[in-house]
């Protein structure tokens, strides 16, 4: 089977993109570097596209009652022009995914899925709530970039005429940037300040040129998912498929702050209401490795002898100097300032709990 491509696929070509199969897809993992990418999205501005993120529309008068009896956030809390970080679960509390969910209007929802999970979640929402809205897939609609960092707003007001001091963190509004209507909203996976923009695909080509020569003088650079994936780790962002999925619950993972078990039922919050009763088993930490060597995903977390737990991420943290990982580890091991050792490679390397997010941004 052939991989998908971006409509940006020729620019990351033109531009001496890196290309990797990421799922069903051929994106860049680096342009320049993948350390140099990250060091520039942390102190000017980092341009990604993530066009292969799926988007599922749900609309009609029973949209607002039927997705809030599905995602475990409350929608009820909502204003339009307003997003929402947000999980979708099975009745075992299992995730299915994470996802952001955006108010056009109490009739009209977009929820933006992880590619690789948008043909099963847009078969459980349907089976789910089908009934109740209309829930259709659009991600063929649009093309998606991701503009991070300190200077993104500065370099995105001399495309638009929106009023994006007015777009407050996880509220979005409808413009044109570069002469495109896009869908503008203040979020992103980086811990940054920034936005993500959603265009029709035939003009992701024109806005993605025009931002990057608007943004040359402010030290604008095309960005991959090597950078992506480490900016992400620093701030203890969850990435399904390795943090997060069908055997992991958010209470575990985290994830707790997402869950509203007082606003009424939802698929899943049975097995979390049981969970907190019974207390957590294990939970997802971030560590520090003071040994020498980096922690990968699956590597065994050990303590007093024996596993106790197994790492889901980890990398060198360019910002930080140092590697970080996170593993699941069990109750009672994951108090900050506790010490574990990681195997890797057979040979156990030292790490200690730390606080998270690992990076802090800085006060500008």
């Amino acid at each position: 089977m052939s991989l998908r491509k971006s409509p940006l696929h020729e620019e990351h070509l033109r531009l001496g993109g890196r290309m990797i199969p990421f799922g069903d897809w051929e994106l860049p993992v680096q342009f320049a570097g993948i350390i140099e990418e990250h060091l520039t999205v942390r102190k000017a501005a980092g341009l990604f596209d993530v066009s292969h993120m799926g988007e599922i529309v749900c609309q009609g008068p029973g949209a607002l009652a039927a997705l809030n009896g599905l995602l475990t956030n409350d929608l009820g809390k909502l204003e339009d022009g307003q997003a929402q970080y947000n999980a979708l679960l099975r009745p075992h509390g299992g995730i299915v995914d994470d996802l952001v969910v955006y108010r056009r209007s109490a009739q009209d929802w977009l929820l933006v899925v992880n590619a690789a999970n948008k043909d099963k979640d847009l078969a459980w929402v349907q089976e789910q709530i089908g009934a109740a809205c209309q829930v259709e897939d659009w991600s063929d609609r649009y093309a998606q970039l991701a503009l991070q960092g300190p200077s993104s707003q500065a370099i995105l007001a001399t495309l638009t005429d929106l009023d994006l001091p007015a777009i407050g963190t996880y509220r979005f509004a409808m413009g044109r940037v570069a002469g495109h209507e896009a869908l503008v909203s203040r979020t992103g996976y980086t811990g940054e300040d920034g936005f993500e923009l959603y265009l029709a695909p035939t003009a992701a080509v024109p806005v993605w040129q025009a931002l990057l020569e608007a943004g040359a003088p402010h030290g604008l650079v095309p960005v991959g998912l090597g950078a992506r994936d480490s900016l992400r780790l620093e701030m203890k962002f969850a990435l399904y498929g390795n943090d997060i999925d069908e055997t992991t619950h958010p209470l575990e993972a985290g994830l707790g702050w997402i869950v509203k078990l007082k606003k009424g039922d939802f698929v899943g919050r049975d097995a979390l209401l049981q969970v907190q009763q019974e207390g957590l088993k294990r939970r997802l930490v971030g560590l520090e490795v003071t040994g020498r060597g980096i922690a990968r995903h699956g590597a065994a977390v050990h303590a007093h002898g024996r596993q106790v737990g197994t790492v889901t991420s980890g990398t060198h943290a360019p910002s930080l100097g140092k590697p970080i990982a996170m593993a699941y580890v069990e109750e009672g091991l994951h108090l900050v300032g506790t010490p574990l050792g990681i195997d890797v490679r057979g040979r156990l390397i030292d790490a200690i709990v730390v606080p998270t997010p690992f990076y802090k941004r800085p006060e500008r």
